[in-house]
């Protein structure tokens, strides 16, 4: 078996809604039938995959009875093995929702959102998932005249802490994750990175069930360091999931194949993740592109896969690599572990340094052979 051969124990899963996609957009109707979630559970299984996720309605794509869709998609589980370690609630797509969820200017709305959700906890606990994703799509506003963020943010609140203490009363064993956003389909929508999410996360009754599900696309819609912020998530121990998939830069939300946009950073995310202690799956929120046929879906299931192990396997290579171990050497990289103050230090110890300013100035950092390396272990010319 290939290295790039993904297995069961690489935990890669996927969202039903992504091989699912019918392929419509704002701009054109469908270009791909339905997709039978018992298909998708089936051909994810035969390529390896470790696990689907969904939303609500995901499992209602061709058989509308909410049971017999349920009861089919448990049978299909069953035969494959596969499981499911995340779901989450549809709070977008129905027009009830176009003010939002859980932050609409509409108090009916706000107690049916919450309804839905509870709902389908209980579905998702039965299934075995572990982790509840909430992706506030349509939480925020076009004008910031329509919306008072300051209660916005209390009712957030108020729905989460309610969510938190269902789930134990029930005595569910599931965390919550918020995924954030910064724009689309809102004009602007609440929690828009990493960093408001867990700003808010620290106000919460029960801070420590709710964590992250960042997404590349969306933390690079921002302008950031997709990176650097599962960095931080990992350092406060709040990466409780993470969406895979592809970006170019600030524009509208691509959900590329994994790979096939920043290639660098995902490069260095995979290494971050490899080596920085993340022991979950690894999922794939993507589209297949529109222009492919109903075959091609699988296929860049596949590709999603495939380029994980690819990058995987170059980050091991870039870390066993002698010239790589020295750079980092060279560039004080391991320095930036070593605590500032030695241990029984305070700050009048600093006052005793005897500090050359003007030779640690001069001191280069060699960043550029580092830099290097990596582009030469990721253009497959080392290693």
């Amino acid at each position: 078996m290939s290295a790039f051969t993904p297995t069961p124990e690489d935990r890669f899963t996927f969202g039903l809604w992504t091989v699912g996609w019918p392929a419509r957009d704002p701009f054109g109707d469908a270009s791909r039938p339905p997709l039978d979630p018992v298909e998708s559970v089936h051909r994810l299984a035969e390529l390896g995959a470790y696990g689907v996720t969904f939303h609500d309605d995901d499992l209602l794509a061709v058989e509308p009875d909410r049971d017999k869709a349920i009861a089919a998609f448990r049978k299909a589980l069953d035969e494959t093995g596969m499981k499911v370690p995340m779901a989450t609630t549809n709070l977008f797509t129905h027009p009830v929702f176009k003010d939002g969820g859980f932050t609409s200017n509409d108090r009916d709305v706000r107690r049916y959102a919450l309804r839905k959700v509870i709902r389908n906890i209980d579905l998702a606990a039965s299934l075995g998932a572990k982790t509840y994703v909430c992706w506030g799509g349509r939480e925020g506003a076009e004008s910031d005249a329509a919306k008072d963020v300051r209660a916005a943010l209390d009712r957030y609140k108020e729905g989460l802490d309610l969510l938190c203490s269902y789930v134990r009363e029930r005595g569910y064993d599931l965390r919550f994750a918020l995924e954030p956003k910064p724009n689309e389909p809102r004009g602007d929508i609440l929690l828009p990175t990493v960093g408001h999410a867990l700003a808010l996360i620290n106000e919460l009754e029960h801070p420590e069930m709710v964590g992250l599900n960042p997404e590349v696309g969306h933390e690079q819609m921002a302008g950031l360091n997709f990176v650097h912020g599962i960095a931080q998530a990992l350092w406060h121990g709040k990466l409780f999931h993470i969406d895979l998939n592809g970006q170019h830069g600030p524009k509208y939300d691509q959900d590329l194949i994994f790979g096939h946009g920043d290639l660098k950073s995902a490069f260095f995310l995979v290494d971050l993740l490899e080596n920085g202690g993340y022991d979950g799956p690894r999922h794939f929120d993507y589209k297949p592109l529109r222009t492919e046929d109903p075959q091609d879906v699988w296929a860049s299931a596949a590709a999603n896969m495939r380029t994980y192990l690819i990058l995987r396997e170059k980050s091991r290579k870039f870390r066993e690599d002698p010239e790589v171990q020295e750079a980092l050497r060279a560039s004080r990289v391991d320095e930036l572990a070593q605590p500032t103050l030695a241990p029984g230090e305070t700050w009048t110890d600093l006052a005793k340094d005897d500090f050359d300013l003007d030779a640690a100035a001069a001191r280069g950092f060699h960043f550029t052979q580092l830099n290097q390396l990596a582009l030469e272990h990721l253009m497959g010319v080392r290693g």
